[in-house]
């Protein structure tokens, strides 16, 4: 007797795809709180953001999933762009680290149709509904949507690292983009690299 994996319904594919054309709910597990509170002032990417600590407080109903995160050295955060939604929409923008207009999806530019923001932070330590992180380069009180763990052999894979291409990024130099990246932070001239306060946990 041979086996055969039915054909696939097109049209239930169909109208699936559109019982969600009218929107996808997501429900926050928590907020991130970092010393960044003006977004001009945020670096761009965590590797501008060495310094900059912070946490996840997340919501009680969620605190059993982070049972076996401290084994890992870093997270994958996915956020909501809380303050990008008020900017005007564009489908070409010019990115922080370059001179010419791009395609919006060949960009990291917070701006999009659905503002959803991703950052590889280093985890620190869990405490209770808390996580500790630094390398953040996100605004404080930014809603989270979900924690990953970074995985090596999955994330790093060496076909990735030696074959992966940075498209119209590779034209910008290093000097460039390192000072587009950390934009106007100014911290370490500031408070000669001090720990800055962040605010009380739970504190809305």
């Amino acid at each position: 007797m041979s086996l055969s994996s039915p054909e696939p319904d097109a049209s239930a594919g169909a109208e699936a795809s559109a019982s969600f054309d009218s929107g996808i709910l997501l429900r926050p597990i928590g907020v991130v709180r970092s010393e960044h509170t003006v977004p001009v002032q945020t670096p761009i990417q965590p590797q501008y953001a060495a310094a900059c600590k912070g946490r996840l407080e997340i919501k009680p109903e969620f605190v059993d999933g982070l049972k076996d995160l401290d084994g890992f050295s870093h997270l994958i955060l996915l956020y909501y762009f809380h303050q990008a939604v008020h900017d005007e929409l564009k489908m070409q923008i010019v990115p922080f680290t370059d001179t010419k207009a791009r395609g919006l999806f060949s960009t990291r530019y917070p701006r999009r149709p659905n503002p959803i923001g991703l950052s590889i932070v280093r985890l620190e330590r869990v405490e209770e509904n808390v996580v500790h992180i630094s390398e953040v380069d996100i605004l404080d009180r930014t809603p989270l949507l979900d924690i990953k763990p970074l995985i090596p052999r999955f994330d790093l894979r060496p076909e990735i690292l030696q074959t992966a291409r940075g498209g119209w990024s590779e034209t910008v130099s290093d000097a460039f983009a390192d000072k587009q990246g950390v934009r106007d932070y100014r911290r370490s001239s500031q408070d000669g690299g001090q720990d800055v306060e962040i605010g009380k946990v739970g504190e809305q």
